[in-house]
């Protein structure tokens, strides 16, 4: 299973097979080099001059850098970090020494600077890379701890908790193994929520635990609450978030049908598109809809976990049309087998 976009337990290496990883790792990187070019050069000239000279040298190291940590990442995983951090920082002192040879091989103009230099300098910049994601990851790692907080106060609510024991207490002696079963549904509901959801998890599972929050209430809200699944398409074996998908059908319920009272339609469609995992999720959306103010703030927290786990690679929007409210989340197609996973 996947961990936060990191190796391991806590603050690790982050997954550097991420595209926004990536895309921030040289962006950083090459911070640093267009600020040792200016800081080397006198002039205009000299700082085209040393901006190319520097980037024809560090643009190999990066693209090659960064590449061997996508691929060694389920090697990286099973290292402690300082063991990965150890390796990281070797790998990059040969890869230096390697291209400061080469380019010493075809170059008639003297060296500028000496080895030890470039090799502190690629450690310096390397340190920089690693220190800001993990800045990133502790500054992020708050909403792992408060989207358990917010889904916990969300199911203890006292319209959910007392209507779905009071709905049990009426199934005991007519329907005693229907009763039994939706004890069962609020206990898995409860467990779930008092585990840690800091790794990838099963999408059917997601899917189930969404079934049993559906069950229950529809012990209370009967044919006012209907649900159309599109679920044909969908990758039972891929890994999501935990909660991602649950809470927005909790929403649905509490936003869409419950102030309905006719009720309504919720529609989950979860399937692939364009090799990418797609959820779908659609409900009433009445004019005096309340509790506004908590809708948003459960999509904000599943917004920022989802850029927690996949960063850039992940996209969540909500949208109202013609009195739908719909909301639309893509991630990427990981399994327990993918190298990112």
């Amino acid at each position: 299973m996947g961990s936060i976009n990191q190796t391991g337990t806590g603050i690790r290496l982050p997954n550097f097979c991420n595209l926004g990883v990536m895309l921030r790792s040289l962006v950083v990187a090459n911070v640093f080099v267009l600020a040792f070019a200016i800081v080397r050069a006198a002039t205009w000239e000299a700082f085209s001059a040393e901006l190319v000279g520097m980037a024809a040298f560090a643009e190999p190291i990066l693209i090659t850098t960064l590449a061997m940590l996508c691929f060694s990442r389920p090697a990286l995983k099973r290292m402690p970090y300082g063991a990965a951090l150890l390796a990281v920082a070797l790998f990059e002192l040969l890869l230096a020494w390697t291209i400061f040879q080469l380019g010493a091989s075809i170059s008639l103009e003297p060296r500028t600077a000496s080895f030890p230099q470039v090799a502190l300098l690629s450690l310096f910049v390397t340190g920089c890379v690693v220190a800001y994601f993990e800045l990133r990851a502790r500054a992020l790692e708050p909403a792992v701890a408060e989207a358990r907080i917010q889904a916990l106060q969300a199911r203890i609510r006292p319209h959910f908790l007392y209507n779905s024991i009071n709905a049990v207490l009426s199934l005991i002696r007519s329907e005693p193994r229907r009763a039994e079963r939706a004890l069962e549904d609020l206990a898995d509901l409860f467990r779930v929520l008092m585990a840690e959801n800091r790794t990838l998890a099963p999408l059917a599972s997601e899917i189930g635990l969404v079934r049993q929050y559906l069950a229950l209430e529809s012990l209370r809200l009967g044919e006012r609450l209907r649900v159309a699944w599109r679920t044909e398409g969908m990758p039972g074996d891929a890994l999501v978030p935990p909660l991602v998908l649950q809470p927005l059908v909790e929403n649905a319920v509490y936003h869409g049908i419950e102030p309905c009272p006719e009720g309504g339609e919720i529609g989950i469609e979860v399937g692939l598109a364009g090799g990418q995992l797609q959820m779908v999720l659609t409900n009433p959306y009445p004019r005096e809809s309340r509790q506004t103010a908590g809708n948003r703030m459960a999509i904000a927290n599943i917004r920022e976990r989802l850029q927690l786990h996949f960063d850039a690679e992940a996209a969540m929007r909500s949208e109202v049309t013609d009195g739908i409210y719909k909301v639309t989340i893509r991630m990427p197609y990981l399994t327990s087998k993918s190298p990112a996973a």
